[in-house]
């Protein structure tokens, strides 16, 4: 394998450790181990600094305008190749904890695509988005810019669930 395709396949492994260690601390919170939950945290942090090195060396970061744009390709293959072949496989799977899970991220990346797009267009004139809370439902991901709904439109969570986005 080239240099390149070893990086692609850490910065994939290292990207994967920090979410997995993230549900796995909030697990162990769950369970009562506070340290336990705290190593993990700490740990998926550190993933996330090697995984943003190995980006970095495949030259993978560019300016706003180009990394939204980026963001956008990526987003829109989510809900438009990738998403829905998965829900159509688990729907005939009849795996219905998977048919959630991809319904639920296949409306919110449309979303989220929008966002990047007013996002993007704000940046071409040379601006940044209005001061705002960028909140996240915790159910499904979706997100919005300023108050939250009252209701999530997608998984139907009460809007006072939302959290604010770092």
């Amino acid at each position: 394998m080239s240099t390149k395709e070893n990086l692609k396949s850490a910065f994939a492994g290292e990207s994967q450790a920090n979410r997995k260690y993230l549900a796995y601390g909030e697990q162990a919170a769950k369970d009562g181990f506070a340290q336990v939950a705290k190593l993990f945290r700490a740990v998926a942090a550190a993933e996330t600094i090697h995984a943003h090195a190995h980006l970095r060396a495949l030259d993978g970061v560019k300016g706003t305008a180009e990394n939204l744009t980026d963001a956008m390709a990526g987003e829109k293959y989510e809900f438009t190749e990738m998403y829905p072949t998965m829900l159509e496989a688990a729907k005939a799977e009849g795996h219905k904890k998977a048919e959630r899970s991809m319904s639920y991220a296949l409306e919110v990346e449309k979303v989220h695509y929008g966002l990047f797009q007013q996002a993007l267009d704000a940046v071409k004139a040379g601006k940044d988005l209005p001061a705002a809370a960028v909140l996240v439902c915790p159910v499904c991901g979706h997100t919005v810019v300023g108050d939250p709904p009252d209701e999530c439109p997608i998984c139907k969570a009460k809007g006072d669930k939302f959290t604010a986005a770092m």
